[in-house]
Formats: C-alpha cells, sequence, structure tokens
C-alpha cells in the first residue's frame, strides 16, 4: 500500500470513528433537568433573540433531535373583524416528526400583543408564533419563541380595552342591577353557601329582591363577594346559609 494510499485510508476511518462516537454519544433525558441547557446549546448565536429561539432555529434543532418534520402547517385559522386595529387572527398549528409524534399549539396576534411591523399580518403572524409554540412544546424547552415576545406593555393594553366605559351615555348608578350583575351574585352566594337575602340587606338599604338594588350597590356586592372568595375578608356569620 502507498503512503498516499494509507493516508487516504486513514482520514476515512478518522472521520467514520468520529461520526460513530456523534451517534453513540449520550445526552440527557429529555426529562432531566439538563435537558434544556443541552438543547439550547444547540441553537446557532444569529438564532437567537435575546436568549430566545426564532422559529427557524427551533425547526432546524427539532428535526436534530426528535427527527425529520414530515408534514407541518395550520389545520386552523380564525380570523376576525378587529374595529380598533388592522385586525386579530387566531391560527392552530400542527407539526409530524417521521416517527409519528405529532404536537399542536395555538397562538393569537392583534395589535395589543404584537410588534405593529408585524401585527400588520395577523393570520401570517400567529401561524408562525404557533408553529414556534408548537416546536418549543415538542422540544421540552423552558423559554419562550421569540415570535412570542412583544415590546408593547400588553399589561397595560389589556387594562384599558377591559376598563368599563363611565361615560353618561353608558352609565348610571340609579339604573336597576344588571342581568350579569344579578347572575354573578346568585352564582357567587350559592358557592360560598350565603343567603342572598341576608347578603343583599347586610347593608344600609334594605330591598325585598334582588331586583330592586341598584347598578352601583351592586358593584358593591360583586366587589365584597371577590373578596369573600379571595379570602380578603371573612364571610360573617350572620349571612351564612344554614342549609
Amino acid at each position: 500500500m502507498s503512503k498516499v494510499e494509507e493516508d487516504t485510508e486513514m482520514e476515512i476511518f478518522d472521520h467514520e470513528e468520529v461520526e460513530e462516537h456523534n451517534e453513540t454519544q449520550e445526552h440527557p433525558s429529555m426529562l432531566s433537568a439538563e435537558w434544556n441547557e443541552h438543547v439550547m446549546g444547540l441553537f446557532f448565536e444569529s438564532e437567537l433573540f435575546d436568549g430566545n429561539p426564532v422559529c427557524a432555529g427551533l425547526r432546524r434543532v427539532a428535526e436534530i433531535v426528535l427527527g425529520p418534520i414530515i408534514k407541518s402547517g395550520p389545520t386552523q385559522v380564525i380570523a376576525a373583524t378587529d374595529v380598533d386595529g388592522p385586525g386579530r387572527a387566531t391560527v392552530v398549528f400542527e407539526v409530524i416528526f417521521g416517527t409519528g409524534y405529532t404536537v399542536s399549539e395555538v397562538a393569537d396576534v392583534w395589535h395589543g400583543n404584537t410588534d405593529d411591523l408585524f401585527c400588520a399580518h395577523p393570520v401570517a403572524t400567529a401561524s408562525t408564533r404557533a408553529e414556534g409554540r408548537a416546536l418549543r412544546k415538542a422540544l421540552k424547552l423552558r423559554c419562550l419563541a421569540a415570535e412570542e415576545l412583544s415590546r408593547k406593555d400588553i399589561v397595560s393594553i389589556v387594562k384599558e380595552k377591559t376598563a368599563p366605559k363611565t361615560t353618561d351615555g353608558d352609565w348610571n348608578s340609579e339604573a336597576p342591577i344588571t342581568v350579569q350583575q344579578k347572575n354573578f351574585v346568585d352564582t357567587k352566594c350559592k358557592q360560598l353557601k350565603i343567603d342572598i337575602d341576608l347578603f343583599i340587606n347586610s347593608g344600609n338599604n334594605s330591598y325585598s329582591t334582588i331586583e330592586n338594588v341598584t347598578k352601583e350597590t351592586a358593584s358593591g356586592m360583586v366587589k365584597a363577594l371577590n373578596q369573600y372568595q379571595n379570602g380578603q375578608v371573612e364571610i360573617p356569620q350572620e349571612i351564612k346559609n344554614e342549609d
């Protein structure tokens, strides 16, 4: 055997040895404490945004760890009109691996939880966000996909959107209790084993029936029931249902 042939044979042998080592190298269990760090170490730096993997990186690493993806895409798209913005969309995304392992996730996009550049295309953005959620779920990662993040103050936006409107036309403190308030009081009293008649008459006013309660007073009752339920205030013995 010539020197060139011998060197070539050794190079092939070394290459095969490295491949065999990589294939047989033990990895931590997916249920172990080391698993998250192991998988995160497989991402390129360019695939991380503030430490969170982007969807494209999740696809690549998922195929390294879990095998080839044979099918992926939205299985359900719910697009709704959003009168205050460019639109809102909810997408269910499914990923199927060659082993048969299937995972799906859902994500929604609207102008309150997505940066403006991306919420202009709510369906497409929701699809990518749902795919990222599905892949990180499949990989059992303890982090968000980069597409799930937003620079907006989402909590403040949601509070503003859900705050009750108190214009003169919408709110009349002397108006009768609303159906929603009545149902809430009735349901909570049953759950907390409170006598509803004793409860509504435990304040400064007396009522022969809950329908005589005003909207403003009912708001105070709702607040009191929430405090009872959360343990912030102890339920007075005199209003408890003895049955």
